[in-house]
C-alpha cells in the first residue's frame, strides 16, 4: 500500500535530559503512523531517532531508514524498520532521504540534527527542492537559535524571505498537518482541510 505521504524527521540519537523530548518524538511517530504516513529518517534505533521510528511501525505506519555503513557495524542500526538502506557515506545517506521525502521535520538533536536542518533549508533556498521544512521549537529549544537567525537577518547576512522558509510550530500534530499540506499531501479518503 502506498502511503498517504513521507515526511522526513531529522532529531537526536540521544532521548534528551527531559521525558518531553521522548513523549513528544513518540507522538510525531504515532501521528504519522496513525495517518498512513511514511516515516524517513536515519536509520538508527538509539534515542529519539528510535523512539520515533518505534511509534510509527506501532501505529501502523511504513518506516524508511537509512544509515551508513560504518554506523551499522557500530550496532546502531534500527533492523525492524519497512526498508532499511545501508549507503556508504553520509552525502549519499541524505540524498536518498530527501529523494524519500514530501517534507522535513527537525525534532530537537544535537550537531547532527542542526546540520541536515540547515543543509536542506539551504537546498529549499537556492531551488533544488520545493519542499516545505518545518522546525519544531519544543519547550524552547529552538527559540536562542531562531533569535540568531534574526539577528542574523538584521545585520544584512539574510533576508526575512529565507526565514519565511522554514515552519516553525510549538505543537507537534499542528506543525505535522501544517507540513502536510503545504507538501499538498493527505491521509487517504481525507480532504486537506480535514486533517
Amino acid at each position: 500500500m502506498t502511503p498517504a505521504f513521507s515526511i522526513c524527521v531529522y532529531c537526536g540519537s540521544r532521548p534528551g535530559a527531559e521525558p518531553v523530548f521522548a513523549d513528544t518524538a513518540h507522538a510525531v511517530g504515532t501521528w504519522i503512523g496513525g495517518h498512513d504516513g511514511q516515516l524517513v529518517y536515519g536509520g538508527g534505533r538509539n534515542g529519539l531517532m528510535g523512539i520515533v521510528a518505534d511509534a510509527t511501525l506501532a501505529a501502523g505506519g511504513r518506516v524508511i531508514g537509512v544509515i551508513p555503513k560504518a554506523l551499522v557495524e557500530k550496532e546502531w542500526a534500527h533492523t525492524g524498520c519497512t526498508e532499511l538502506h545501508i549507503v556508504d557515506t553520509m552525502h549519499e545517506r541524505k540524498r536518498l532521504m530527501a529523494e524519500h521525502a514530501d517534507a522535513f521535520l527537525s525534532l530537537p538533536g544535537g550537531i547532527g540534527t542542526l546540520e541536515e536542518f540547515f543543509e536542506v533549508w539551504t537546498w529549499r533556498q537556492l531551488g533544488y527542492h520545493a519542499k516545505p521544512v518545518g522546525l519544531l521549537n519544543l519547550n524552547g529549544y529552538y527559540t536562542e537559535l531562531l533569535t540568531f537567525l534574526a539577528s542574523s537577518v538584521k545585520s544584512g547576512f539574510m533576508s526575512d524571505w529565507q526565514m519565511e522558509l522554514i515552519h516553525v510550530g510549538t505543537e507537534p500534530e499542528a506543525l505535522l498537518q501544517q507540513l502536510v499540506q503545504v507538501a499538498g499531501m493527505a491521509p487517504e479518503g481525507q480532504r486537506l482541510d480535514q486533517i
